[in-house]
Order: structure tokens, then C-alpha cells, then sequence
């Protein structure tokens, strides 16, 4: 009778009043961030982990969510505690070094990027995440060694192109910057980052219509202070 008793306990611990499961919140929360519904989705997620404290995939998705929502420290929390279950997941430090930069904590994403690079050197998301670092820290060889990493790794990557060629106009390789956002707007051509920046160096450059036609593409995209410079530049 003991052990009848002992196993019911053990199984209401990991279910609610209604009978739902830690795995059934975490399912619910999913599609909720399916959604763009990531208040709902964190309520769920929180269920998920009163039911169990230890059910990693919880908070690494209420980590996600959090991140949606700009809770840079929250998402930073969640992760840390994911990073306790699973301490040899590269792909968590490289999570938590994103949220990092979002703080403008630039050194603690360097020391997650390396950790995680350490665990698996293949990752080329944790060499995008420390390049970026790097390059807001003004470190731009540093930078750009390591998008070029990034780029080895998966030459479609579009974001590190774009940030390389970042690192190499403030070098003013402006030559070197053209190639890399030529690169970014082909693998992303909704990129209005990559036409605005590129359309800047162009007209300071000398290609001024070209440089004109990159601003008018960035301003048709949504760039706020495209329209701007199309007016000083390009009328």
C-alpha cells in the first residue's frame, strides 16, 4: 500500500488541479510564441517550472520569450539557470552572450562567446555574438577576425557580413565595407540596414546615384533617417 501511495504522489507532483503536465504547459507556451504571445507564453512556462524546478527546456524558452519582450535580464537569469542542467550546451552561452550585448555588457558577451566556443569551436553564431562585441568595444580587427570565422563556417550568413562591413568602414575600408553589405543584401534583400550603410559610403565614395538608390531602397524598407539624407544627398 506504501508504494501505491508513494507512486500517486510522485505522479500529482508533476501535474496540475486539471491534470495537465510541466511538458503540456511547455507545449502551450510554444504555441503561444508561435503566436508573438509571449506574456501568455511566459505565464505557461512558469507553470511548466513550479510543476517541475528542474525542467531546463522551461527556462531556456521563457528565456526566449523574455528576450522578446526586452527583458534582457530576465532572459540572462533564465539562461544562467538552464546553463546549472546543462553546463556543456555552447548554444546557452552563446544565448546568454546575445542578451548580454543587449546590455551593453560587451565584456561578460565576450567571456560567454568564448566558453561557448571552447565547448564546440564550430558555432558560428558564437563568433557572430563575440564579433559584434568586439566591434562595439571598438575592437574592429578583432571584429572582423572573428565574422570572418562566422563566414567560414556558414558563408550565407548575411548578419555577419553586414557587421563585418561595419568593422571595416570605421577602418575606412570602404571598399572591403561595399563587398561585405553586397553580400548581406544578397543572402537578406530585405535588409534596410545593409542598402542605408552601403548607400552612405557610395556617396561619400563618389557614387552618388548609386548611393541614392541604396537610401531610397533603405527609406521604402522603413529605415528611420533615410529620408533625410535622400533629402541633403540626392536632390
Amino acid at each position: 500500500m506504501k508504494k501505491i501511495v508513494i507512486l500517486i504522489l510522485i505522479f500529482n507532483s508533476n501535474m496540475n488541479c486539471f491534470g495537465q503536465t510541466g511538458e503540456d504547459y511547455l507545449k502551450s507556451g510554444r504555441a503561444k510564441d508561435s503566436l508573438h504571445d509571449f506574456k501568455g507564453a511566459i505565464a505557461d512556462y512558469n507553470k511548466a517550472i513550479e510543476i517541475d524546478p528542474k525542467y531546463a527546456l522551461a527556462y531556456i524558452n521563457r528565456g526566449i520569450a523574455k528576450d522578446s519582450l526586452y527583458d534582457y535580464k530576465g532572459a540572462i537569469a533564465d539562461y544562467t539557470k538552464a546553463i546549472e542542467f546543462y553546463p556543456r550546451e555552447a548554444e546557452l552561452f552563446t544565448m546568454r552572450g546575445a542578451s548580454r550585448t543587449n546590455l551593453n555588457d560587451y565584456e561578460g558577451a565576450i567571456i560567454d562567446c568564448n566558453w561557448a566556443i571552447a565547448i564546440d569551436p564550430d558555432l558560428d553564431e558564437s563568433y557572430k555574438v563575440r564579433g559584434y562585441a568586439k566591434y562595439k568595444l571598438k575592437d574592429y580587427l578583432g571584429a572582423i577576425g572573428d565574422f570572418n570565422k562566422a563566414i567560414e563556417i556558414n558563408p550565407d550568413y548575411a548578419e555577419a557580413y553586414k557587421i563585418r562591413g561595419y568593422a571595416k568602414a570605421n577602418l575606412k575600408d570602404f571598399k572591403g565595407a561595399i563587398v561585405d553589405y553586397n553580400k548581406a543584401v544578397t543572402f537578406n534583400s530585405l535588409d534596410a540596414d545593409a542598402y542605408y550603410n552601403r548607400g552612405i559610403i557610395k556617396i561619400i565614395t563618389g557614387e552618388k546615384a548609386e548611393g541614392c538608390a541604396d537610401l531610397v531602397k533603405a527609406d521604402e524598407l522603413g529605415y528611420e533617417g533615410a529620408g533625410k539624407l535622400i533629402k541633403k544627398y540626392c536632390k
